[in-house]
């Protein structure tokens, strides 16, 4: 048998929806408390990266004077003014700072990835030759000698649990060869040929 209630009830969301148009406290509150953490992002960062953010230059007076305050109680009173200047932001002036604060993400993401790469590397060149083969097959200029006494010399210190003085310098000649591969042919001439070109 059909319900002659089913359906019936139905209505319409809208008179609801006015009431809800402003935002409420509890919205506005994680929106003050956001404002005030990208706040202290800035101060935590360093100096001149803060510098180079777009933003008004009484945000940016607050947010350097902060980072120069050392006293305890001080810097938390700064750090107060510094939350209720980030609030006076309009909503585009905070969408410029949140991109370049991602932006810093991103580049420390990759950087640290770029890391643990070249420490990945170096393990590999202790364990085993076909890795230094491998690396000097990339990198012809390289001095063979050099590398294998610093590899040796890495194995002994691991063995001997010495201070890893020659593991140290194998990851800075990997970090060399890494800048010198992704920095950008600064003058001009970008012959991509000459950087992939085997010398055998």
């Amino acid at each position: 048998m059909v319900n002659p209630n089913r359906g019936a009830v139905g209505f319409s969301s809208t008179e609801f929806e006015q009431e809800y148009e402003r935002p409420s406290k509890t919205e506005l509150k994680r929106q003050s408390d956001a404002l005030q953490k990208m706040g202290e992002t800035l101060v935590e960062a360093p100096r001149d990266r803060v510098k180079r953010v777009p933003m008004p230059e009484d945000v940016m007076d607050a947010i350097l004077a902060c980072q120069n305050i050392t006293n305890h109680e001080g810097r938390r009173r700064q750090m107060q003014f510094v939350g209720k200047k980030m609030r006076s932001l309009d909503e585009a002036e905070v969408a410029v700072i949140q991109k370049t604060i991602d932006s810093w993400k991103g580049a420390s993401k990759s950087e640290t990835a770029a890391m643990h790469a070249l420490e990945r590397r170096r393990d590999k060149l202790l364990v085993d030759d076909k890795a230094l083969t491998t690396l000097l097959e990339e990198n012809p200029e390289l001095d063979v000698q050099q590398l294998r006494t610093l590899i040796r010399n890495a194995r002994k210190e691991q063995a001997e649990n010495k201070p890893p003085k020659a593991y140290r310098e194998i990851f800075q000649i990997l970090k060399q060869i890494d800048a010198k591969k992704n920095k950008p042919a600064a003058d001009g001439d970008e012959q991509d040929d000459d950087s992939e070109s085997d010398d055998e």
